[in-house]
């Protein structure tokens, strides 16, 4: 049995070389995305443009504005006369939000009174408004503070553990090593059976001496290896290239790879055995990618999303992939942690590997 195994594997590993479009789509989109993503998809709003209405014009008010000129986020400064100027430059887009001091600033501030200002963001792009206008407050509070302080018994102070700088791009590199480890994994299963069907060979394959069990096992181990390997070489540009911290272990990451891989490879071969076409696969690896992807917590968290979508997550190997490739790149999680995550994934491969073999004995049969 070992021996028709490895000749399987054998097998598959000579397609996906031989086959031009399977070594284009196994090697270059998941490097391209690794490194477009990493630059491109980013939640953190930077060189944002502010329109500035200093009705004040006193040194108070021009040090509230300087604090926003020497601020990372921000990249120019508009300084208007008027509320129609003000307004005008947010109409036509040429700044992001804006600032509005009040003349008497100053004078509230000296007495102890609370000084308004205004802070205005351009709603037609949410994201954007949200964090810009979040930025703002954090300077301007920053700045109250400092004519607080002898009446103020509580001193704040905030940091921000495993990822001290708030690096954006490390969280997106770590997710998209998880990700891009599923897309690799997905489509060279989903398409396996479904190759032999479109070459004419699926029948030639169920003729052979080799059993439905080992014919799965021979399109299991081959893309974990293939996708294993790009993995480990995607995690090395994250690591020397854009310098991502990696504080676990590398064998405890390796091993919860390969289970997670495991549970997902079972989800690919589900679908190859239901196509009858090449096309079809890739169909429905992208299916089951999209809403995978929106549940594992990578884009909104888990804990947000509505009760029937949080218990949803429980069946997405993705959830439990995620949590720990965050927790042993990021805080060097524990094996007890990871055994806990570990657990389901094995369970969600054991079902998904039991329902293909189930499927692809049917459809001998």
């Amino acid at each position: 049995m070992l021996k028709r195994i490895l000749s399987l594997i054998k097998k598959e590993f000579l397609i996906i070389w031989r086959d031009p479009k399977s070594r284009m789509l196994i090697i270059l989109p998941p490097l391209m995305q690794l490194f477009i993503f990493a630059h491109a998809m980013t939640m953190e709003i930077k060189n944002i443009d502010m329109a500035v209405l200093d009705r004040s014009k006193t040194s108070e008010s021009r040090e509230l504005i300087s604090r926003f000129e020497n601020s990372r986020w921000f990249r120019k400064i508009v300084y208007v006369q008027n509320e129609r100027e003000l307004k005008k430059n947010i109409e036509t887009q040429k700044v992001q939000m804006a600032l509005e001091i009040n003349s008497d600033f100053t004078s509230k501030l000296k007495q102890g009174k609370s000084a308004d200002i205004q802070i205005i963001t351009d709603g037609r792009q949410t994201n954007t408004a949200a964090i810009a206008g979040g930025y703002a407050q954090e300077i301007t509070g920053a700045y109250a503070d400092e004519y607080k302080k002898q009446n103020r018994g509580i001193n704040i102070e905030t940091r921000s553990k495993y990822n001290p700088n708030l690096e954006y791009l490390y969280y997106t590199l770590c997710s998209l090593l998880v990700l891009l480890a599923m897309v690799i994994t997905l489509l060279l299963t989903s398409l396996s059976i479904a190759r032999e069907r479109e070459l004419g060979t699926y029948e030639q394959l169920i003729v052979s001496p080799c059993t439905p069990f080992e014919i799965l096992a021979g399109k299991t181990i081959a893309p974990m290896i293939v996708a294993t390997g790009l993995s480990g070489f995607m995690l090395i540009i994250a690591v020397l290239y854009f310098k991502m911290p990696f504080r676990g272990s590398l064998i405890l990451y390796f091993i919860s790879t390969q289970i997670a891989l495991l549970s997902i490879t079972g989800v690919g071969l589900f679908i190859s055995a239901l196509s009858k076409t090449q096309q079809q696969a890739i169909l429905g690896a992208f299916t089951f990618q999209t809403p995978a992807s929106l549940l594992s917590g990578f884009i909104s968290p888990i804990e947000d999303m509505p009760a029937f979508f949080q218990y949803l997550t429980f069946i997405d190997p993705l959830r439990f992939y995620m949590v720990i490739g965050k927790g042993i790149i990021f805080k060097d999680m524990g094996i007890y942690d990871v055994t806990l995550n570990l657990i389901p994934l094995a369970l969600i491969a054991i079902c998904t590997l039991s329902g293909a073999l189930w499927l692809f004995n049917k459809q001998l049969d």
